[in-house]
């Protein structure tokens, strides 16, 4: 959420950010009607405050006045008091509806775009920062690799569960799960985060504070049974849960950063990419992904995104697939985020890079929305963190580049050296029999 301070201080700089973000008319005269209301709820509050000084002021007074029969006075004083307590509850009264007001146009816009994320009007005006291995030149799609396998089966997901989902076994099987806990050891064990499991049913008021809510609905799976009287929903990522472990908290700074991972299932409606990548397991309901948090004071937030990123980075490259890093320009930067990278992995059945990891930096936007804070050492007032997060990795599309990457001729699959040992030492995936 934006700081609410900036439609009184600096409207333009918001203006600006929404212009580089291609925002409409509709969009920009929110912006407008902000204006209005931070005006107005702060008039109300200065009017308030004095009617109730008024108030405090006199209220002692009157029985002085009455011990010392000044009835007159008395009599005038609490006339005053009376109209400055009836005009205080009117202007509390207002003030709640245009607090709601604003609050709910606050959820509504994005976050200001870091002056560093290049501009562009979507994921193809992306510029490429730099790329690791050299590409396949071509190959085969990887779910007619893995159904030659006998591994690979979304018939019988879809007599289950419906289209987008997957059924794999055997060996395919085994190398999602050889993924994960791959991720996962080198997070915890190299780079020292902090590995946490969490729930997968979520809150409403947890989706509205990594920003998923209210705009995106429509892309997530809601249960019909609510959570401690809230609207329940499936994770569409770790970050959900794992970002607001700490929310309505205040961290000391002795405690920063706090960098965690975790896995988890994802569930994703896909409403908005009807048509988009139906085969295979690329864009699918349900899929698998570690995920890693950073919570950080807001001078160590550049620096904390290019370690996310060259964390993500260190994932395929000890893979072996070849990647790219693209900077997410204005377009393309999403709702909640201020700056961020994309990896993009080959994958030689596509003959394109598609994007297998999003590390983002939010500063204080989810902060905002979460009230998460944090104390410097000596100071008493309180100040917002920077949170961040990055995949590290999505695990199916992973596996994706790995059956597309390291295909043989005979149609087997060369398990990459750095999973061998989760696989109990097997180096091939053969045919099933």
């Amino acid at each position: 959420m934006l700081d609410p301070n900036l439609f009184a201080t600096n409207p333009d700089a918001v203006r600006a950010s929404l212009t580089r973000r291609n925002a409409g008319p509709d969009t920009l005269a929110i912006v407008d009607r902000l204006v209005a209301l931070v005006a107005r709820r702060r008039a109300l509050s200065t009017e308030g405050d004095r009617c109730r000084a008024v108030r405090n002021e006199l209220s002692p007074k009157i029985g002085a006045a009455m011990k010392a029969g000044q009835k007159d006075d008395a009599d005038r004083m609490k006339v005053e008091v009376r109209a400055a307590t009836e005009r205080a509850a009117q202007l509390d009264a207002e003030l709640v509806g245009i607090e709601a007001e604003e609050q709910d146009l606050l959820l509504t816009l994005p976050n200001l775009v870091d002056p560093a994320t290049p501009d562009g009007a979507g994921d193809a005006e992306n510029p490429v920062i730099r790329r690791w291995g050299e590409p396949r030149p071509s190959g085969k799609a990887h779910d007619e690799l893995a159904m030659a396998l006998g591994m690979y089966d979304p018939e019988r997901a879809a007599k289950i569960s419906g289209a987008r989902f997957y059924v794999l076994s055997g060996p395919l099987a085994q190398l999602e799960r050889a993924l994960i806990q791959f991720f996962l050891d080198l997070h915890v064990a190299e780079h020292g985060y902090r590995e946490v499991m969490v729930p997968y049913l979520v809150r409403r008021s947890a989706l509205v504070g990594t920003t998923q809510l209210p705009k995106f609905e429509a892309d997530l799976f809601k249960l019909t049974t609510q959570l401690a009287g809230e609207d329940a929903f499936l994770i569409p990522t770790a970050e959900v849960p794992v970002t607001n472990l700490h929310q309505d908290e205040i961290l000391e700074e002795a405690a920063l950063p706090v960098r965690y991972c975790a896995f988890t299932p994802c569930f994703r409606s896909e409403a908005g990419a009807a048509g988009r990548d139906t085969r295979g397991l690329i864009r699918v309901h349900q899929f698998h992904k570690v995920e890693v948090v950073h919570i950080v004071r807001p001078e160590d937030s550049e620096a904390a995104l290019e370690t996310i990123t060259g964390h993500a980075e260190t994932c395929l490259q000890r893979l072996g697939l070849p990647y790219q890093v693209v900077a997410r320009c204005a377009g393309d930067v999403g709702f909640g985020g201020a700056r961020g990278y994309d990896l993009e992995v080959w994958l030689p059945g596509q003959q394109a890079y598609r994007e297998i990891s999003s590390c983002t930096n939010f500063h204080d936007f989810q902060a905002r929305r979460l009230k998460l804070r944090f104390k410097r050492e000596g100071e008493k007032k309180t100040t917002f963190l920077h949170t961040l997060n990055g995949s590290a990795l999505a695990v199916g599309r992973t596996l994706v580049a790995i059956v597309e990457n390291y295909q043989e001729p005979d149609g087997s699959v060369i398990v990459p050296e750095a999973l061998r040992t989760y696989m109990r030492g097997l180096d091939r995936i053969h045919l099933a029999l």
